[in-house]
């Protein structure tokens, strides 16, 4: 009997518009042999079932959150979609394990710190992986900006510390411009991040499980003439994504190695996508992506096209791994 896949997107952050796209292009790509797939649209009052005509949305029904349901149709699992809260940062995750419903991101443990730049790091710190100096503020809390630039230095990035899409990220040169910079990322939540720029090439690689074994797509180099890979960089045509990037075999190995070791430290079992700077000093990590951008132009598609996999093979496996879990 075919399994009741809902594939959800949606959501009440900044990042929604990306995550409908996200979402509509996954539900486009699941093996509907294999699978009976099932669209569900979170809002914040209502989770909706709905269909597309081309552009046109058709809501068909309301989904039952006691029980996972819509229409007498009962959910089996729950690929997530939703990029931001609460999608990405472990509390819808909460409840599906609450309710045992399979999902396709990790656990809500790991995509809680994951989610939080800051925790995120510190739970990393004892794995030798290289990370930029930070110093992390609340909102309300005092600070020096004198302090802050002399123990980072200039330039810095400020950034919130549970965000995605560059959304409230500035890189600051000018002392003088950084409480307006720090002020701009609170305006995407209550915890931020300042660190240390460091200068180099932007990588990232994304890891998921198939089978009980990680498995490592290759590796992407994003070249931007933008300051650095912002929104407009992302979603405007303002980048350039080589994959597989133009590196060598040794530094390929040495980031594969790093994305294995966080992995398992974190306890993975659904997909991330996690994003470095390769410099001078080494290779350092700047983040995870817990439920990565999954258009059809969107980094981890392109990661598993040139692995030589097509999308309804990645899908299948991200779906029977979460029924394994």
């Amino acid at each position: 009997m075919k399994k009741n896949v809902a594939v959800i997107y949606g959501g009440p952050s900044s990042e929604r518009p990306i995550s409908i796209l996200s979402g509509r292009y996954a539900a486009s790509v699941i093996d509907r042999e294999r699978y009976n797939v099932f669209e569900v649209l979170f809002n914040p009052d209502s989770w909706q079932l709905v269909e597309w005509e081309g552009e046109t949305m058709k809501v068909l029904g309301e989904v039952d959150k006691g029980d996972f349901s819509c229409a007498g149709v009962k959910f089996d699992v729950a690929c997530i979609m939703i990029h931001g809260i609460p999608g990405e940062n472990g509390l819808l995750q909460g409840y599906f394990e609450m309710m045992g419903v399979p999902v396709t991101t990790c656990s809500s443990f790991v995509c809680t710190i994951a989610f939080n730049k800051y925790s995120c790091k510190r739970l990393l710190a004892d794995t030798g992986v290289k990370m930029a100096a930070d110093v992390f503020l609340r909102r309300g809390q005092q600070y020096d900006a004198e302090d802050i630039v002399a123990k980072l230095g200039l330039p810095v990035f400020v950034k919130p510390s549970d965000g995605g899409s560059s959304f409230g990220v500035t890189k600051v040169k000018d002392p003088s411009l950084l409480p307006a910079a720090i002020d701009y990322a609170f305006g995407e939540g209550d915890t931020i991040l300042i660190e240390k720029a460091i200068v180099g090439r932007e990588l990232t690689q994304a890891i998921y499980m198939d089978g009980g074994e990680p498995v490592a797509l290759p590796i992407t180099e994003i070249v931007t003439t933008n300051e650095y890979f912002d929104y407009d960089a992302k979603y405007n045509g303002k980048s350039e994504e080589l994959c597989p990037a133009p590196i060598s075999e040794e530094l390929a190995g040495q980031i594969t190695a790093c994305t294995k070791k966080i992995y398992t430290h974190l306890g993975g079992t659904g997909l991330i996508r996690i994003d470095y700077i390769a410099g001078s000093e080494g290779v350092y990590f700047l983040e995870i992506n817990a439920t990565p951008g999954m258009t059809r132009m969107s980094l981890v598609p392109k990661m598993v096209r040139a692995s030589g996999r097509n999308m309804t093979e990645f899908f299948t496996a991200l779906i029977e791994n979460a029924l394994r879990k």
